[in-house]
């Protein structure tokens, strides 16, 4: 049963289409589970809807495997030191959610038994669960139904909707157009669903409407227009910053790291000594090097995109004798870097330096 005023057909062709398709995921318990009584584990619904926070599902899994691997339920989370939830998050980008995640990880296992609440304002209340993340998890966890909205369910929307409002004003008719389907019933495989289709069938570009179980249904398709929904608003230009990382290297191999503040950008993240970032070009960057040494630039700068900026950074290379570290910075032995809490940047600068330094070694047996 849909919400009143809904379009009946929507969510009920849908569900059908889910039944039949819906993508096997590591994280999901989906429709055929669900018909023997399996239930979703809301530690794992949860741990992937953070994961998926800005990021995709191909490279979601294998952080997911690990971490489940690590770290089985939330309680198991909770009782690991933050360092460690870092080093396995370096390289999923958005590091505020690593720390929000272990924040949240010891306030479900401290507060709440190592049970996750079942309601979205429940779940809104714990750190780095904002509407999305509480909808999405009281939905597929606990069929409460929330409407769920991610990127690909806007286009969803927008399309069957045909909603000119730019993006992002056209949220608020979206969510209210998703809450008027949502069904009181199976809503956490409705908002599988409507994933699924967004991931697979009504994608950016090219969707593929032929194999759309709601085409008949979708405003866009019939005007010929689909392509064009969401309506984004013009492209704000990007800026460059500029900065300059310093690495250290002693003679066995140990390169001189330090550790981010927790606010801010990677925050609580590793990585080499460096400047802050800047919108010009700094004339002497290794008048801020940590320490004096032959500083050697590296013959390109490392560029690096982040969401709102562009980042140039100078990388130097120093070899240096020392058996003590600054305050606040350590010296990481070769065999111990690839495991540092460093994110793709500050892995990149360390690689412009010395190639391949970040990267797991393999074992003989490994390789053969």
């Amino acid at each position: 049963m849909t919400n009143p005023g809904s379009p009946p057909s929507i969510p009920t062709d849908l569900l059908a289409w889910y039944d039949r398709h819906a993508r096997s995921l590591p994280w999901r318990v989906g429709p055929k589970e669900r018909a023997r009584g399996i239930r979703p584990d809301p530690y794992r619904v949860w741990l992937s809807e953070i994961m998926l926070q800005q990021t995709t599902v191909a490279a979601v899994k294998p952080y997911f495997d690990r971490f489940t691997a690590l770290w089985p339920d939330v309680t198991a989370l909770a009782a690991s030191p933050r360092d460690d939830v870092m080093k396995a998050w370096a390289g999923l980008g958005y590091y505020s959610r690593a720390r929000n995640l272990h924040a949240c990880a010891g306030i479900v296992a401290r507060d709440h038994g190592g049970r996750f609440p079942t309601t979205v304002d429940g779940l809104k209340a714990l750190p780095g669960i904002g509407d999305y993340t509480a909808a999405a998890i009281a939905a597929i966890a606990h069929d409460e139904p929330a409407p769920v909205v991610d990127g690909n369910i806007e286009r969803v929307i927008a399309r069957l909707f045909a909603i000119e409002t730019p993006m992002p004003q056209g949220k608020k008719d979206i969510r209210a157009r998703q809450a008027d389907l949502t069904p009181r019933q199976r809503a956490g495989d409705y908002a599988q669903a409507m994933m699924d289709l967004g991931a697979a069938i009504c994608t950016p570009k090219r969707p593929a409407c032929v194999l759309c179980p709601l085409t008949s249904e979708c405003v866009a398709r019939a005007r010929g227009e689909q392509e064009r929904f969401p309506v984004k608003p013009p492209k704000a230009n990007r800026p460059t910053r500029f900065g300059a990382a310093f690495v250290a290297v002693r003679g066995d191999g140990a390169v001189l790291l330090r550790q981010r503040p927790d606010r801010g950008l990677l925050g609580g993240m590793s990585e080499p000594p460096g400047t802050d970032w800047t919108g010009e070009q700094p004339d002497a960057p290794v008048d801020s090097a940590p320490f004096a040494a032959d500083w050697q630039a590296m013959p390109a700068p490392v560029v690096h995109v982040f969401t709102h900026f562009r980042l140039e950074l100078a990388v130097y290379r120093a070899a240096v004798v020392a058996d003590t570290a600054p305050a606040n910075h350590w010296w990481s032995p070769p065999d111990a870097l690839p495991g540092e809490a460093l994110p793709s940047v500050m892995k990149k600068a360390i690689e412009s330096a010395i190639p391949g330094a970040t990267k797991t070694k393999r074992s003989r047996k490994d390789a053969a």
